[in-house]
């Protein structure tokens, strides 16, 4: 049975917030629903849609049958890869000049992003369609913007989710695992960071305490992981949408989302823009730098060891790092170790939600304990010589 956690500090004069979604609709080749959808929403007004080459290349047949057989007219702009202030004002320039209606994005999360963006400075009605499960950025009120080099440089807030959230799981299926496998990173930090914001009776995203229903979702999310996770890793290596499968795209996409942003974030998200000060590590994708932050926070938060290695047992059968060196750091400098450290504890960073104060000396050793508690788990699991 599922336990409801309750904080022994709750103040009951702090307002509980939840938000989410208009609408979430998933399936195989819900694409074909889009306009239908849009159109049940009255948001199917002249549609700009901001996309990349290969998710273009891929749908726009669709959408010119799909739209054409509704009579609705629609413009599409290529996103140019990195969702930094360049790319937001390009784009809204676009939308600008094509008179659009409502924004669609199409694609990974930092497309998804920017469109969000785009459509909340303009004030129009937001459609995200994810091409890969890679992180939660789909359902969330918010778009995380870097610098046009890849470092994280701040989240912008939005008053509203978006209208639709439509996910085509034959698109994802298609799509290389890894994005699965990194959603599933950005997954994995949702029950654990939510359960510290509420220990800690911190704020969720939203600036308000969490619901029971955010904490149940945070959880189930978890759980999702560990039964269905090596599953629908082995469903995408051969393009094949499974029941499980199934489950961890809504996990990684809708159970994510709803649980990071009405449950809170802490160390694991906060410790990810640390990593992004080091250059080596910008080719990792967002969850596979989460999933690591995970394992600090656990660190960080002295968990038992059970618990710890259950995680790591997790990441090491489906494929995400447990290591540095698996980030893309083969020698971590002490320079280097400060300046993520720092970074991790920046004003207003999600690492304040933490229930103890932190400096980033405390930062410095659990990144390099979680570190050789990977590394160590990483051999301990290797075969033994005959």
């Amino acid at each position: 049975m599922l336990s409801v956690l309750t904080s022994p500090g709750e103040d009951c004069n702090v307002l509980k917030i939840f938000c989410s979604p208009s609408r979430y609709v998933q399936g195989r080749d819900a694409s074909r629903e889009l306009v239908r959808e849009m159109v049940k929403l009255g948001i199917a007004k002249c549609p700009l849609i901001i996309t990349g080459l290969r998710a273009r290349q891929d749908i726009e047949p669709v959408w010119i049958d799909i739209f054409g057989a509704a009579n609705i007219d629609f413009s599409v702009v290529e996103f140019g890869g990195e969702c930094c202030a360049s790319e937001i004002d390009r784009c809204t320039q676009e939308a600008r000049r094509t008179q659009a209606g409502c924004i669609v994005g199409v694609g990974g999360g930092k497309a998804l992003d920017t469109a969000r963006a785009v459509a909340n400075g303009l004030g129009l009605p937001v459609v995200c369609c994810p091409t890969i499960a890679a992180s939660d950025a789909p359902c969330s009120a918010l778009s995380v913007v870097y610098t046009a080099a890849g470092v994280f440089e701040q989240c912008l807030f939005y008053k509203r989710n978006p209208d639709l959230v439509l996910v085509d799981t034959r698109v994802i299926a298609r799509a290389p695992v890894r994005y699965l496998i990194a959603g599933m990173g950005d997954a994995l930090a949702t029950w654990f960071e939510a359960e510290t914001v509420q220990r800690a009776s911190r704020p969720n995203v939203l600036g308000g305490g969490g619901t029971l229903a955010a904490m149940a979702i945070a959880r189930l999310c978890y759980q999702t992981l560990l039964r269905d996770g090596e599953a629908a890793v082995a469903a995408v290596r051969v393009g094949a949408v499974t029941p499980a499968l199934e489950r961890i795209i809504e996990t990684n996409i809708l159970l994510s989302g709803l649980g990071f942003e009405s449950g809170g974030l802490a160390v694991a998200h906060a410790l990810h823009n640390g990593l992004t000060v080091v250059p080596e590590t910008h080719r990792c994708l967002h969850g596979e730098k989460v999933a690591f932050g995970t394992l600090v926070q656990l660190v960080l938060e002295g968990r038992d060891l059970a618990e710890i290695e259950e995680v790591m047992r997790f990441c090491a059968a489906v494929g995400l790092p447990l290591t540095l060196q698996a980030l893309g750091i083969e020698t971590l400098s002490p320079e280097q170790a400060r300046m993520i450290a720092e970074r991790t504890l920046a004003p207003g960073e999600s690492s304040h939600h933490e229930p103890f104060e932190l400096t980033w000396v405390a930062i410095k050793d659990a990144l390099l304990a979680a570190d050789a508690l990977g590394r160590d788990f990483l051999a301990a699991s290797q075969p033994k010589p005959a």
